[in-house]
């Protein structure tokens, strides 16, 4: 676990930091620094260690992954692996029937189009426990849903669908932060006016016939809810970053980019043509490092100063549930000149009092922040994205953004569905159900964040965020999770290699405003309490013994042993 320094002692001099140990055990450390022991090189480290970055305690937790379960979690890949070669030889052979995709015995000449070692993770690996994703619903995704029942009879290969539905289950993994993922209340009845005035598509891009009057009021709304001078909207979250991105960097720029951030960042710095170069995650020394290098010896070869300096972040990290270091990055911007780039489209609405992110949060000037992007598809409800900053940044992206320019415009009742949940969150309703919802949310992230920890489950990021990954380690583990909380009607997101590190699977639990306590209290029920324990993706505790879950586990079960290895690959 990390603490920040920022919950100091009030005297100003001790500062608290929490570090795994190498078994995953966590330990407590406390180094009592003087005042001016910090370097100049390290300004921003010691305003830290002085609090006066942060208003707030800034908590997180990440443990190392204990010796005997990395060990495990390797064994079980490479015996996957060895098998997974083992079936592709009979596969070769015609032994055993292939399912998937491969080149024509004509095309053996050709350039492969399918390249059979990238997809060996495909067939060998994923395959196994495919039914853990992709699973339609068929019903709103709100606090509790709906899924169309599947079963396989070929391992996963090809589904069939049974005529049924399983009813009532549990939501644990869509990103509905504020609830507004609903078919009843103002907002569906908005979208709905709406749908009759002008329909459902616009059939046109912004630039030509598909500007709307909602458009154009939905960006001045965005606008003012974020605090700054002008907004876009997108139709794709995703698009807003891959193609706004290339459009404000190019050759001669540098991007630093934090190595865990979204796949939209990523391919759109690499879309950009600019050099990119990695710091470690919220790491603030690394961070540092690269941009005092990079002013020192400016471009390669030529040691030219770069044209821009562009830090990408985001607000919060949907896989680690850890939120960005702000304060320090922005401190850091200010100090080396750089631009910032901060992708909020999970803290929009789901940090901060009055729901505006990570700079509410922290309580910090918008103005401070280049480039503010966001998504609508998540806190409000409905798809696309935005961009926010300076009206002549805006202006800038409308001509040369390819999202503006190619891009059809967005739904109009989608738009109203963002217009509606937006003014909602402000309170311009007249009513308080959007302050509820973001207290709500608080308070449901809290308490189940708080629970986990009670019951000895180990757990990754912010105390804060509603991104709750809780870490099952083993790759047997992956599949055996998911099925089982089904069976519970609980339906949640497992995340494997190469998602995240081999040896850090997980299960991600994303909280809502929706979510009553009864609902979580039902979760964390003696069914998934006694499965985590048979499952050992928890550590004894007080509490847990408290509940009476030691009864003696079932014959198939996956405690870290090299059963659960060779469970993989049955």
């Amino acid at each position: 676990m990390t603490e920040s320094a920022a919950n100091k002692e009030a005297d100003g001099d001790t500062c608290h930091r929490v570090k795994p140990g190498r078994n995953g055990t966590v330990r407590n450390r406390q180094y009592r620094q003087p005042k001016s022991c910090c370097l100049d090189e390290a300004k921003v480290h010691q305003k830290t260690c002085n609090g006066g970055l942060y208003g707030r305690p800034f908590i997180e937790s990440f443990e190392e992954t204990p010796m005997l379960l990395a060990v495990l979690t390797y064994m079980g890949y490479g015996i996957l692996t060895v098998f997974g070669y083992l079936r592709d030889f009979l596969r070769e052979w015609k032994i055993e029937k292939c399912h998937i995709a491969r080149e024509r015995e004509e095309q053996r000449d050709f350039v492969p189009l399918y390249q059979d070692f990238e997809n060996f993770y495909t067939r060998n690996l994923y395959m196994r426990i495919r039914d853990g994703w992709n699973r339609p619903i068929c019903s709103v995704p709100g606090a509790k849903m709906d899924l169309v029942e599947r079963v396989s009879h070929d391992y996963n290969w090809t589904f069939s669908y049974t005529g049924r539905a399983v009813k009532d289950v549990v939501n644990m993994g869509s990103y509905n932060y504020l609830g507004f993922a609903e078919n009843a209340g103002p907002c569906t009845n908005a979208a709905a006016a709406v749908t009759l005035k002008c329909g459902v598509g616009v059939c046109s891009t912004r630039q030509e016939m598909g500007n709307l009057d909602r458009h154009e009021e939905l960006e001045k709304l965005t606008a003012r809810f974020l605090g700054v001078e002008a907004a876009m909207a997108f139709g794709m979250g995703f698009a807003t970053n891959s193609m706004n991105i290339p459009a404000l960097t190019g050759k001669g720029c540098l991007i630093l980019s934090d190595e865990l951030n979204h796949a939209s960042l990523v391919l759109g710095a690499r879309l950009s043509g600019s050099t990119i170069r990695v710091f470690k995650h919220n790491n603030m020394q690394s961070l540092e490092k690269l941009l005092r290098d990079a002013i020192v010896h400016g471009q390669p070869r030529t040691h030219r100063p770069w044209k821009k300096i562009l830090i990408l972040v985001e607000g919060i990290y949907s896989m680690e549930g850890s939120i960005v270091r702000l304060p320090e990055i922005l401190a850091l911007k200010k100090k080396y000149k750089a631009y910032l780039y901060l992708d909020e489209a999970h803290s929009i609405g789901a940090l901060g009092a009055n729901g505006r992110g990570v700079l509410d949060y922290f309580g910090l000037d918008p103005s401070d922040v280049d480039i503010m992007m966001g998504t609508f598809t998540k806190s409000f409800g409905a798809a696309g994205g935005y961009i926010g900053g300076r009206k002549e940044l805006i202006d800038y992206l409308r001509c040369h953004s390819h999202s503006a320019v190619y891009a059809t415009s967005m739904s109009a009742p989608v738009v109203e569905q963002i217009i509606t949940s937006m003014k909602c969150i402000m309170g311009e309703d007249g009513t308080t159900i959007g302050k509820k919802r973001i207290r709500q949310l608080a308070e449901n992230t809290t308490y189940f964040r708080t629970r986990l920890q009670e019951l000895g489950f180990i757990i990754y990021g912010n105390k804060d965020s509603p991104v709750i990954p809780m870490m099952l380690y083993l790759p047997a583990k992956i599949g055996a999770f998911v099925r089982e909380m089904l069976k519970r009607n609980i339906g949640v997101v497992v995340v494997g290699f190469p998602a995240t590190p081999i040896i850090e699977s997980r299960a991600r639990f994303c909280i809502s405003a929706a979510h009553t306590k009864e609902t979580l209290d039902m979760v964390m029920h003696w069914h998934f309490t006694r499965l985590a324990r048979h499952l050992k993706t928890s550590r004894p505790s007080e509490r847990a013994e408290a509940l009476d879950i030691s009864s003696p586990p079932a014959p198939c079960d996956l405690a870290p042993s090299l059963s659960c290895v060779f469970i993989a690959v049955c």
